[in-house]
């Protein structure tokens, strides 16, 4: 594929799946909290810029995301489930967008696979053949692909919380039966850049150029291993359209950890090369 064609594909996709899906709003914004010290929750900022490394040590997970928008008073949920392998930073999911509008049609899932610097996505539509994937560079997306394709990375997820500058340990509670550990705090984007791994880092710098803000506001929930059970981000993006600000509200669930996981990557012969529609 030529590199003018990719950027052709880049600007499609962005345009078509957060402009047309992604350009409602999903708010949600909390306070501090605080809660009774124990001593694991001794040093939460310290805690925090280790669970990305911790998801390394797990390698595997199955994940289930969600992304909520809102504006003018309507409100979509993007959904998304599959598996994450953070050793190697690859993950399948099946992304399900809401109905249309007019609630006459769905659209089919997206399978999306997440690569260090990519993004691949098959059912795309747009005149994109059905057996055919959509190749995205993520460095190239403003998010850095916490938002575009609908479902957050789930490392880069964790990533973000490298750059926690604030955080404040709530208390003990349990995420899905599972006892844990809830922090809140603030994370700046650039920051995470600075301190990720090699295959996030361009992603994650071009989130922290590209987004309306570059601070973070996040709720976690760590297990007795340090691990990621639940993690929601609060992003705030301009809308290239109508120039307003966008609030998204990203959640992502791990649960069964060393479970076998295998991504392959399609083919370039599988890659589409040609223009994607307007929607």
């Amino acid at each position: 594929m030529a590199e003018r064609q990719r950027r052709q594909v880049a600007a499609a996709v962005l345009s078509g799946l957060v402009a047309g899906v992604c350009a409602c709003a999903a708010a949600g914004c909390s306070g501090a909290g605080g809660g009774a010290e124990d001593g694991r929750a001794a040093d939460p900022v310290e805690t925090l810029h280790r669970a990305a490394d911790t998801l390394v040590e797990a390698g595997t997970s199955k994940a289930r995301t969600s992304m909520e928008m809102a504006t003018g008073g309507t409100r979509v949920t993007i959904r998304g489930q599959g598996v994450y392998d953070y050793r190697k930073q690859l993950g399948e999911f099946k992304v399900l967008l809401p109905q249309d509008p007019s609630g006459v049609s769905e659209h089919r899932p997206i399978t999306e696979l997440l690569a260090p610097g990519a993004l691949f996505m098959k059912n795309r539509g747009a005149g994109v053949p059905a057996d055919k994937w959509v190749r995205v560079e993520t460095a190239t997306l403003s998010d850095g692909n916490l938002v575009t394709g609908g479902a957050t990375d789930p490392f880069a997820a964790a990533e973000v919380l490298r750059g926690a500058r604030t955080a404040t340990y709530v208390g003990r509670t349990e995420v899905a039966g599972t006892a844990v550990r809830h922090y809140r705090g603030t994370a700046d984007l650039a920051v995470a850049a600075a301190d990720a791994s090699a295959g996030g880092r361009d992603a994650l710098r071009a989130a922290a150029k590209g987004f309306a803000t570059a601070r973070v506001p996040f709720d976690v929930y760590l297990d007795d291993e340090g691990r990621i059970r639940k993690v929601r981000h609060r992003f705030s993006f301009v809308n290239g359209q109508r120039k307003d600000v966008v609030a998204v509200a990203s959640t992502t669930l791990l649960y069964e950890f060393g479970l076998p996981v295998e991504v392959r990557l399609p083919a370039a012969g599988d890659i589409y090369a040609g223009r994607i529609a307007e929607e």
